[in-house]
Formats: C-alpha cells, sequence, structure tokens
C-alpha cells in the first residue's frame, strides 16, 4: 500500500511519519517535492541551498519515484506530503495510484508554531488552501480522500491511529505508538531547523490545551484558513 498523507507545515505530520516509520513493514519519505517546489517558485526558505542539493527538483522524476518500487521493498511506503509545494508545474496525476489522507489541525496551533520559526506566515505558507483543492481534486477522481485531526490523535493516539488504519484497510501495529528519540534516516536535510521538538520525543505529545492567542497582525491568516479547515473537519474520522 502506497499512503500519501497532506498536511500543511507544524501540523505533526513528522509524528507521523515516524509512527508508520515504526511498523517495520513501511518505508517512509520525507517531503519529497520540496526541492522541487523552492526551485519552482523561488523561494527563499531556511536552508534553501542545502534542499535544492539534497532532492531531485524535477517534479515529474519525483511523482514517479512514488508510484515506482516501495523503498528497501517494503510491504507499504508512506509518504508525507506538504500541500503547499503542489504548486503549477508539479503533476496531481499520479496521486489516482495512491491512498491520500489528509491531515488536518486548527489553523490557530498551525499559526503560532509556524511563526515561531518563520515570520509573517502568509496563508499560503500553511497549506489550508492548497489542502481543501487537492481534497476536492481527490474526489473529482471518484476517490475516497480520508481526513484525520491531528487533535484526536494526539488526544488518543492508540484509538485514532486504529480507526485510521482500519479506514484504510491497513493492519494497525503498535509499533505505531513510539519510536526511538533523536530523528529517523529519511528525515529531509531541513530536519535540524524544523524537527527539534519532535527529535527529542519517542511517542505522540501529550494532548493540546486551549487555542493559542494570535497576535493582531496575524488575524487575517487565521480568519482567511478557518473555513478550509472546518470544511475538511466535517469529512474527519
Amino acid at each position: 500500500m502506497r499512503i500519501a498523507t497532506w498536511s500543511g507545515p507544524r501540523n505533526l505530520s513528522t509524528a507521523m511519519m515516524y509512527s508508520f516509520a515504526a511498523r517495520g513493514d513501511c518505508a517512509v519519505v520525507d517531503e519529497p517535492f520540496y526541492a522541487a517546489y523552492l526551485a519552482l517558485t523561488g523561494l527563499d526558505h531556511p536552508m534553501r541551498d542545502e534542499i535544492l542539493a539534497s532532492q531531485s527538483q524535477d517534479p515529474q522524476n519525483v511523482a514517479q519515484s512514488l508510484i515506482g518500487s516501495n523503498p528497501g521493498e517494503k510491504r507499504h511506503f508512506y509518504q508525507k506530503h506538504m500541500t503547499q509545494h503542489m504548486v503549477p508545474g508539479v503533476p496531481r496525476d499520479w496521486m489516482r495510484e495512491v491512498t491520500n489522507v489528509f491531515l488536518i489541525r486548527h489553523p490557530a496551533r498551525v499559526i503560532a508554531s509556524y511563526a515561531a520559526k518563520r515570520e509573517n506566515p502568509v496563508l499560503d505558507d500553511i497549506g489550508f488552501r492548497q489542502q481543501a483543492e487537492l481534497f476536492e481534486q481527490v474526489l473529482s477522481w471518484g476517490g475516497s480522500p480520508v481526513v484525520v485531526d491531528s487533535h484526536d490523535i494526539r488526544a488518543d493516539p492508540e484509538t485514532a491511529l486504529r480507526k485510521l488504519c482500519a479506514t484504510i484497510g491497513l493492519a494497525f501495529s503498535p509499533q505505531m505508538l513510539s519510536w526511538p528519540k533523536g530523528g529517523h534516516c529519511d528525515d529531509g536535510v531541513w530536519a535540524r531547523h524544523w524537527y527539534g521538538a519532535v527529535w527529542q520525543s519517542t511517542g505522540f505529545a501529550e494532548p493540546e490545551g486551549d487555542l493559542p492567542e494570535i497576535p493582531e497582525y496575524l488575524q487575517p491568516v487565521l480568519e482567511s484558513a478557518l473555513p478550509y479547515y472546518e470544511a475538511l473537519k466535517k469529512a474527519a474520522i
């Protein structure tokens, strides 16, 4: 099985990749379109040069790698994708050949976390618009996209992961609930900038508390993102 999980940044996505990697029967890949996205957009991200050097910048080649043989001949292949990477020039037809899972998180939490790492995020930085667009595209193909809220995973990881696995037709493994501290060999080169907290973890973080306060200058981003989140929330398992 090939599982493409779509989220924006700061959304439990790395912990989910570690969870599936911990199964032992699942290869993983970390944001395979990141270099192509930077090359196509010219955006200045932290560690831009290192990212461009670390991955293929050809989105067609990346897409083919996602639907070819599973790395390491593993039975399953978990692909961690950022929705904001799917800009014009990045193919989407390959998504018909994978199980598409949409990982959502309340935008107030995403904005607060992202702004602590990269100043002044705009709507397209955090992926909510693109996530909703990709969800609708999979539906238009007659697909059955799955939506899971990261809040539910943190509230009760085993129950949420059992439900997710049952929904996509994958046997649950208790190994998904923990992983070794210190990161994963398949982390992207950007991990040292973004993954500090998850590198220190050995499992999913505790349940989330109240929503954070968002500063006034980021309120327009929050207000723009909320409708996309709320629409997908209605479809969550």
